[in-house]
């Protein structure tokens, strides 16, 4: 107040007339209480600058945070500097958030291999096709099964129909394998009555095939089938169908009848029975069984003495020559 009163820019305000301030535009003005003082403006100063100070030194440490940051992230090459954006696409998009996650892992598509992988209609062929075969096969074992089993109801009643079956591609041959093998010699043999040019009729005495067979296989790397089986077979189908009398068992007795004989017939020819021009007419053939010895350490005892067997004498038809001379010379 000191300092409004005695300067020289001090101004007296005139009283009014009751000692107030007069009215009007007079006292719009500022009053002495509000005027503002040197020491007042000093310290809205003072702290204008110490708020100017305090944000210099707030944007200092923000620019050298920045600069140590800079500093701190490793040079990129050109092509991967990041470009400026503005605030708004700092921010990923919900798409960018999705498009960084792992990708999803793909499901495997089955595949399919053999009868899967074809279509539908070869499918249900093929299935058709397996089990026709799956059928005949069960129904083949059990026909082989009770060619083998011994005789019972069943072989009794269908014994015809399991023959016709076996034989003669699937017959078994269970000997080797028996807890008694087969352990003889059996020597096929045969004579015959041939007629000459002059009419006459002789006999030829025996011819042992089966040693004949055996003095061609000796000594041959690789003897044929017919000089190994052909006999031996004939004289094992024809035992199969006939009785201890001889008589045939159904059908197949005729047939191996035929068969032996015309075997023979062709082993006569090979062997020029009687005088050329001759011409068979009946033949005779027997079985020599001998068995064969056992070891010296062992104690079994068996007989040496042959068994033999004589078929009746068979009338050679007119075609079986015929045939039986077709081949030897086709041989």
């Amino acid at each position: 107040m000191d300092a409004y009163d005695e300067g020289s820019r001090a101004r007296q305000l005139p009283d009014g007339p009751d000692g107030s301030l007069p009215e009007g535009p007079a006292s719009a003005g500022p009053t002495p209480d509000s005027t503002p003082s040197t020491d007042q403006e000093s310290t809205d100063q003072e702290s204008t600058d110490q708020e100017s100070t305090d944000q210099e030194s707030t944007d200092q440490e923000s620019t050298d945070q920045e600069s140590t940051d800079q500093e701190s992230v490793p040079p990129q090459p050109a092509s991967q500097a990041p470009t400026a954006q503005a605030p708004d696409a700092l921010a990923p998009a919900p798409d960018a958030q999705a498009s960084t996650a792992d990708p999803p892992v793909p499901v495997p598509t089955p595949t399919f291999t053999g009868i899967a992988s074809l279509p539908l209609r070869s499918q249900v062929v093929a299935a058709l096709a397996l089990a026709v075969v799956a059928v005949v096969a069960c129904v083949h074992l059990g026909m082989v099964f009770l060619h083998v089993a011994p005789s019972n109801t069943v072989t009794k009643q269908h014994g015809r129909a399991i023959d016709d079956w076996i034989y003669p591609e699937f017959e078994q041959n269970w000997k080797l394998f028996a807890p008694n093998p087969l352990q003889q010699n059996i020597d096929v043999q045969v004579r015959a009555q041939v007629r000459g040019k002059d009419g006459g009729i002789t006999e030829t005495g025996w011819y042992d095939l089966s040693a004949l067979d055996g003095a061609a296989i000796d000594g041959n790397l690789l003897p044929s089938h017919t000089q190994q089986n052909e006999l031996r077979r004939a004289w094992d189908f024809y035992i199969g169908t006939h009785d201890n009398e001889n008589r045939p068992v159904g059908l197949r007795g005729d047939l191996s009848q035929r068969y032996l004989r015309r075997i023979v017939l062709l082993r006569l020819d090979r062997q020029g029975a009687g005088d050329k021009g001759a011409v068979v007419e009946s033949v005779q053939i027997r079985s020599r069984t001998t068995n064969v010895l056992p070891p010296k350490w062992s104690e079994e005892k068996v007989s040496d003495t042959p068994v033999l067997r004589e078929l009746p004498w068979w009338t050679v038809p007119e075609e079986d020559v015929t045939d039986a001379r077709t081949v030897a010379s086709a041989g």
